[in-house]
């Protein structure tokens, strides 16, 4: 041990053992090879990077094969860099064969970059989903309907990539889906997976619109196999109704023009069951009480007189509303109707509540 260390420690001490050092230099091309050699260690990560990686590295190679061949005279400097190129083509071939494969049409290349890349959704779940929807992009002509109501089946979920679609229910418009929205979203979450309906809207294509679509069975199967997709899945459409809720909500307005948020109090009771209707017994009550309002008071003997006082302004009795006779609700377990129920009427003042109608702001009826 102590011998071998002696000996390295001569060599690096004294040098190596040369019989004489060449006066010339080595021609250009073992140069050249040199030069590609540092600009390919230079390079970067990811799929480019590896390309202009190998790229140098290959050539670097190629240049040391023709260096060794005609000015070193060497074969195994020939060898060894020939197996090194050879290795670096190998590693180019490889890497267009990937971006090859890895190529998708052009509508779900689009959708990706719009829809799954602000995300940093993998790739590679991104085509697990094309593959379930087969990689087709289907079309609608202008007027067509994809969905009617009460007639189609729920048995599929489609995203819409071109084009409008206009939705109603009993010819009464509702809301628009535009591009990179799902069309069926509330109906696919209405549903579970053994459980079968019928669409309550109907879905006709305002303009010519392309859209994918997914098979319900097929794609439950894969929700229940990949759990990231299920959880990408249910951001999504939960997202996607949201918006379309929320689409709804801006065609709520009062008479002056407010609009109206459904997360207030004042909608709770529009939603809300109504109050009950005042019987004979509480209008009796209410005539003795405009009755004692009407008598004089009276002064009761235990109490030290005040000092008189100026007095007070007549009041004046408020303008008494006009009274309207309105249907009575159905009486519900559930808070809330459907949408479809809520029209300009429910606005109007609520007996025993108060309403935003009575305020031109949201800020006035909050404080």
């Amino acid at each position: 041990m102590s011998a071998n260390s002696s000996t390295v420690g001569q060599l690096l001490l004294q040098g190596p053992v040369c019989l004489g050092w060449k006066q010339d230099l080595e021609g250009a091309v073992y140069h050249l090879a040199n030069c590609f050699l540092l600009l390919g260690f230079m390079g970067g990560s990811g799929v480019y990077g590896c390309f202009y990686l190998f790229g140098f590295l290959g050539t670097g190679y190629l240049c040391y094969v023709l260096w060794g061949w005609f000015d070193a005279c060497g074969l195994d400097i020939v060898l060894w860099s020939f197996l090194l190129a050879t290795a670096c083509l190998l590693q180019l071939a490889h890497l267009v064969y990937r971006l090859h494969e890895d190529t998708l049409p052009e509508e779900f290349d689009l959708l990706y970059r719009t829809l799954c890349l602000p995300l940093q959704v993998p790739l590679q779940a991104y085509k697990q989903i094309v593959h379930c929807c087969e990689e087709q992009v289907l079309t609608l002509a202008t007027e067509q309907t994809y969905a009617v109501e009460g007639e189609t089946p729920i048995n599929r979920l489609s995203l819409l990539l071109s084009g409008r679609v206009r939705v109603s229910q009993d010819g009464q418009f509702l809301h628009y889906i535009f591009p990179y929205q799902f069309m069926d979203s509330p109906e696919w979450e209405s549903l579970r997976p053994s459980e079968e309906g019928v669409f309550q809207v109907t879905l006709t294509a305002e303009t010519a619109c392309s859209y994918i679509s997914w098979p319900r069975r097929s794609l439950h199967l894969l929700l229940a196999k990949e759990r990231y997709i299920s959880r990408l899945f249910s951001a999504l459409l939960g997202y996607d109704i949201s918006e379309k809720l929320y689409g709804l909500n801006d065609k709520l307005f009062a008479k002056f023009g407010l609009r109206f948020d459904i997360r207030l109090p004042s909608l709770y009771h529009v939603l809300g069951p109504a109050a009950p209707d005042p019987g004979p017994a509480s209008t009796e009550e209410e005539e003795d009480v405009h009755e004692a309002a009407g008598s004089p008071p009276r002064t009761p003997t235990n109490v030290a007189q005040m000092p008189p006082c100026s007095p007070p302004p007549a009041a004046t009795d408020p303008p008494a509303f006009a009274s309207r006779a309105r249907m009575s609700r159905p009486d519900s377990g559930i808070l809330g109707e459907d949408s479809s129920s809520l029209v300009l009427e429910d606005f109007e003042e609520v007996s025993g509540s108060e309403s935003l109608m009575d305020y031109r702001s949201d800020g006035e009826y909050m404080r």
